[in-house]
């Protein structure tokens, strides 16, 4: 590598205040083992990522430039920021590069070529350096430009540390899971994550499901969910998965009870009720006691458990309780002697909060792509490292 020029793909899609100062940056401190062995051999860097979703536009609150000044911080060297991502100016920068120099792209997904994984547009990012490593699993289910095009364009295209690492604690979840295997999946919506569950009951003992896609299964099951968040489109399927789930012994849990609010805020009217009697008018905003312990205790007899997806509306304190249960249940089966892998921004930030991230086994980077990857779907990103 010593006076090589590498472009490495890094997930730098980091959540930013208002001001543009760095809330959280667990996926950067990730991938520093990747950039000092490369740094330490002699190359020169040459950095991609995205941050958030301009849509094939320029957004200056999603400028990668933030994120610049922190890595400089942590890495104590100066880390340059690229106007753009393409173009002769930023040509020029990157053959200007000498050994452990470092310049950072500016967001790929300023330009819709990114997201069409325009061949053209790959070939452009791949004429600025000679080595391709790809570091970003929680973009490696994606097909895009930087991710899996660029990889076709170059000799040498590798995947970094912190793939490798991701990639060896999922593939032995799928293979030689220790069971009971549970997975434990949250967020909003079903209709992402149909063809995940779908894989997924093939391979768990159990799922629990929470979170705001709970009350589309709750539909489904012909309870009224207020003014929950719901996928009209989706109870059918919902219904689907239910079925399919029972027909191959898998335990599908949903919610027992839940709590609702008057309206989606932190000062709102809240109560405890059934998840069948959730009254007309209000929302479901997170899983309730009896929910929490009907979930902690299937996950304190699991020797396998897998989290993607926060329970409740965590940011706001009076419906954290939920996903903090989860937390901690699952560094208490952890400390049992338990896998415990977490996956994705939300679940991981919860765990942060409760402080009890240092007890999971591995935390990934990347919640669709750790799913995708369990669910036994193809990684984009990584086949084309493969071949």
């Amino acid at each position: 590598m010593a006076g090589r020029k590498v472009l490495v793909r890094v997930d730098f899609n980091l959540p930013l205040t208002q001001e543009g100062k760095v809330l959280d940056d667990t996926r950067l401190q990730a991938s520093l083992g990747t950039l000092k062995f490369l740094l330490e051999g002699g190359a020169a860097l040459i950095l991609m990522s995205h941050l958030g979703r301009p849509k094939g536009r320029r957004v200056a609150q999603m400028s990668l430039r933030p994120v610049a000044v922190h890595l400089g911080r942590i890495l104590g060297r100066p880390v340059q920021l690229a106007e753009d991502c393409v173009g002769p100016e930023v040509e020029r920068r990157a053959r200007a590069l000498e050994p452990g120099q470092i310049l950072l792209l500016e967001n790929v997904r300023f330009h819709p070529e990114e997201e069409a994984n325009d061949a053209r547009f790959a070939g452009r990012l791949a004429a600025l350096g000679e080595i391709y490593v790809n570091d970003a699993f929680g973009a490696a289910h994606r097909a895009h430009a930087s991710t899996e095009g660029i990889a076709h364009h170059l000799p040498v295209a590798v995947s970094g540390l912190l793939m490798e690492k991701e990639i060896h604690y999922l593939d032995e979840v799928v293979k030689s899971p220790r069971r009971p295997l549970v997975a434990i999946l949250g967020g909003a919506k079903v209709s992402s994550k149909i063809k995940i569950i779908e894989n997924l009951l093939g391979l768990v003992d159990g799922l629990l499901i929470g979170g705001a896609m709970s009350y589309t299964f709750m539909k489904a099951t012909g309870s009224e969910v207020g003014v929950s968040l719901l996928e009209e489109d989706q109870i059918g399927t919902a219904g689907q998965l239910l079925t399919e789930a029972a027909a191959k012994g898998v335990e599908m849990l949903l919610p027992l009870d839940c709590v609702v609010a008057s309206s989606f805020s932190a000062t709102a009217s809240t109560r405890v009720v059934e998840r069948t009697a959730i009254p007309p008018g209000w929302q479901g905003m997170d899983i309730g006691p009896r929910s929490c312990q009907l979930y902690a205790d299937r996950i304190r007899a699991a020797r396998t458990v897998v989290w993607n997806g926060p329970m409740g509306v965590f940011e706001m304190p009076p419906f954290a309780a939920g996903t903090r249960a989860i937390a901690k249940a699952l560094a208490a089966a952890a400390d049992q002697g338990s896998t415990a892998i977490l996956g994705g921004g939300d679940t991981a930030a919860a765990v942060s909060q409760v402080g009890l991230g240092h007890k999971m086994t591995h935390i990934s980077t990347g919640g669709g792509a750790a799913l995708e990857c369990m669910g036994g779907g193809v990684l984009p990103g990584v086949a084309a490292l493969a071949e």
